[in-house]
């Protein structure tokens, strides 16, 4: 087995403990396992390596995206996860939330601006969430509650990439899904200590609180998972994913993306979620390699 942990600089802080969680388990579990940051040579390290499979830990660009996932596909080498295609439709924002509108799923107006497009192109009014179109673990996120910090938070987004989306913001309570082969693991609420779940509240210790299973009652709780299985099966996910959803003051879920590479930390909300369901951090890592494999 090959354990592949490269991807953008973006997301650097996640894919180091989730890899080194991984291969701590690979360890443990006798499967010899390198972590290695991306490389040019990225093909010829795995034509060397000729692994049985490859259990992809990426986040963002290159590794979540799509690209990888097509090289391992023309190499012949089964890997862990989600095709091209859904990986690339998820990564990109603004046309996964197409794919949820034409399914009927719901999920909160947005518009996506273009490398061109400032203030003065965005038609909702705050308050606003502005976040990059096609990036991952909360980079460049702001909420946005007056119009005078709009620009602003423009600028941070493009910092990550040209394109923008923006999207209404919902009040009320931030719920994720953990989805393995179609089947849900129960719902995490996530509640930081004030304000947004942005990139400090998700790596600062002691900033947020999760609880599992959500403390929903029963009917909300089989909504937000209907809804959670609904956008796992649109963008044509396999394996593992992470659907992200706000559930509003009238009991409303409201699906904002869908992680085809969650967090892999034996703290993540994923493994969490897994925990819950009786599935323990090594045993979880195990399914996924399980059904490793070519996607076309």
């Amino acid at each position: 087995m090959s354990h592949d942990a490269g991807g953008s600089a973006a997301g650097r802080h996640e894919r180091r403990t989730g890899g080194e969680s991984e291969d701590r388990r690979c360890g443990r579990r006798g499967s010899p396992a390198s972590g290695r940051r991306r490389r040019r040579d990225l093909a010829r390290r795995l034509e060397e390596a000729r692994p049985d499979a490859v259990f992809i830990a990426l986040h963002g660009r290159w590794g979540e995206d799509g690209a990888v996932q097509g090289l391992l596909e023309v190499m012949g080498i089964p890997y862990t996860g989600s095709g091209v295609l859904a990986s690339a439709l998820a990564m990109d924002k603004g046309r996964a939330k197409a794919v949820f509108e034409s399914r009927g799923i719901p999920t909160p107006s947005y518009q996506v601006l273009g490398r061109e497009e400032g203030v003065v192109a965005v038609e909702l009014e705050p308050p606003v969430v502005v976040k990059p179109l096609c990036e991952g673990s909360t980079i460049g996120v702001t909420v946005v509650r007056e119009s005078a910090d709009l620009n602003a938070a423009l600028e941070g987004a493009r910092e990550y990439g040209t394109e923008v989306l923006v999207e209404k913001f919902i009040h009320g309570r931030e719920v994720t899904l953990g989805v393995i082969d179609g089947e849900p693991f129960p719902l995490v609420e996530i509640a930081p200590e004030k304000g947004f779940y942005d990139y400090e509240s998700k790596y600062t210790a002691g900033r947020t609180r999760y609880l599992c299973p959500a403390p929903l009652e029963r009917e909300l709780s089989e909504a937000a998972t209907r809804a959670g299985c609904a956008a796992y099966r649109s963008v044509g996910c396999s394996g593992v994913a992470r659907v992200d959803m706000m559930v509003d003051p009238d009991g409303q879920p409201w699906v904002l993306e869908v992680n085809t590479i969650p967090g892999m930390t034996a703290t993540s909300l994923l493994p969490m979620g897994a925990a819950a369901a009786g599935l323990g951090f090594d045993d979880l890592v195990e399914r996924m390699l399980a059904g490793a494999g070519l996607k076309t």
